[in-house]
């Protein structure tokens, strides 16, 4: 039995490749808190999770305070138990995202740990139920971004073999909103999916008023469009339209989860690893969600999902934001718009650990023993 010899620390903050902007917010800053786990066996597994900007320094604290320090001499295979522990640990501050993304950078290294000395691939050991995934990209649909390049986005990603675009919405005025997913669907045609996210900026009224123009464009779903903890909101609005209601980048429980489906308050689940609290509560989520007949198409992580995707059944789509470009030697694999399961033990990740070091925050760099 292999116990925890060594917990390591840090957190790196990466400026987005392209302006990110939604209704509600700016994504200005990628912080990335990054775990690696030693055991006695001298085997190692990294994991991360990530903020949109603010929280990483609290995600870094409690890691270091009060959860690494409980993982020394821990059986690094026993993950369910340690999860469970931690979850127990840091009652107080949970159900949040503080504490799920401090949860989720250690969750994902104990799974990378312990694929890597099994010798398999993430998708492999957590079920293995498809090599490869569709892909759909967000990076081109930003709020602020024209018409014009949101056609020209959508008509790149299509002829590159991508099977969908996702266009932010919540303009002042619906017609704003109207004009820009039609002049996508007029480009791209019938056969391409046009997804629409509108970070949870709307009022019930608002919702179920857009959600009836929406239908008129054959919107694969409509995301977040109430705040997520507002499930009756959820439930009239999916009652009201024939537009599938996506939700899950901002629940942070599986229980939240279990009501949104038994209520029939959703019917596309986004489960993010980093908001869920990591790979032990997502595959659960994603398990549930199959006995519902409900896809999984997850929020955001691409270099991650695309293993979770593959592993489950009902795993529909992985969502195209590049994150790890520049902390990895090599990117997800991607032919004809296709995301390919890595092939390499663990998560799949290849970490280039020198640039990780010069560009981590020394103030959250440490070390556990």
């Amino acid at each position: 039995m292999a116990r925890v010899e060594k917990v390591e620390l840090c957190m790196v903050d990466l400026p987005p490749q392209v302006p990110r902007s939604d209704a509600i917010q700016s994504f200005v800053s990628q912080e990335t808190p990054i775990v690696t786990i030693t055991d006695s066996d001298g085997a190692t597994g990294t994991g991360y999770s990530y903020t949109i900007g603010t929280g990483g320094s609290s995600v870094m604290r409690l890691l270091r305070d009060h959860l690494a320090p409980r993982l020394i001499g821990r059986d690094a295979d026993m993950i369910e138990a340690i999860w469970h522990d931690l979850e127990y640990a840091t009652h107080a501050t949970t159900v949040g995202p503080i504490t799920a993304i401090a949860l989720a950078a250690i969750d994902t290294a104990l799974w990378d740990l312990r694929a890597r000395k099994q010798g398999l691939p993430l998708w492999k050991l957590a079920g293995g139920a498809k090599d490869s995934c569709p892909l759909y990209t967000t990076e081109g649909g930003w709020l602020h971004i024209a018409p014009e390049a949101l056609v020209e986005d959508a008509l790149d990603a299509r002829s590159k073999g991508f099977r969908g675009s996702k266009v932010k919405i919540g303009k002042p005025h619906w017609s704003e909103d109207f004009q820009r997913l039609a002049a996508v669907r007029n480009a791209v045609g019938d056969d391409y999916e046009i997804m629409t996210d509108c970070n949870q900026s709307f009022r019930v009224d608002e919702a179920i008023r857009r959600a009836a123009r929406l239908a008129e464009l054959d919107i694969a779903w409509y995301e977040e469009p109430l705040p997520a903890d507002d499930i009756d909101g959820h439930i009239r609005l999916s009652t009201a339209t024939s537009v599938p209601i996506a939700v899950g980048e901002s629940l942070y429980s599986i229980r939240h989860f279990r009501e949104y489906m038994q209520k029939g308050a959703c019917s596309v689940v986004q489960v993010d690893v980093g908001r869920i609290g990591g790979i032990t509560p997502w595959l659960k989520v994603a398990h549930a969600a199959e006995a519902f007949d409900i896809p999984v198409c997850p929020h955001f992580l691409m270099e991650l999902h695309v293993s979770l995707v593959c592993a489950v059944p009902n795993g529909k789509y992985v969502e195209y934001i590049p994150q790890l470009d520049e902390l990895t030697h090599t990117g997800m694999t991607v032919e004809d718009g296709m995301a390919l399961a890595p092939s390499t033990p663990g998560l799949g990740i290849d970490w280039d650990h020198e640039v990780i070091a010069h560009r981590a925050v020394e103030e959250f760099t440490c070390e556990l023993t």
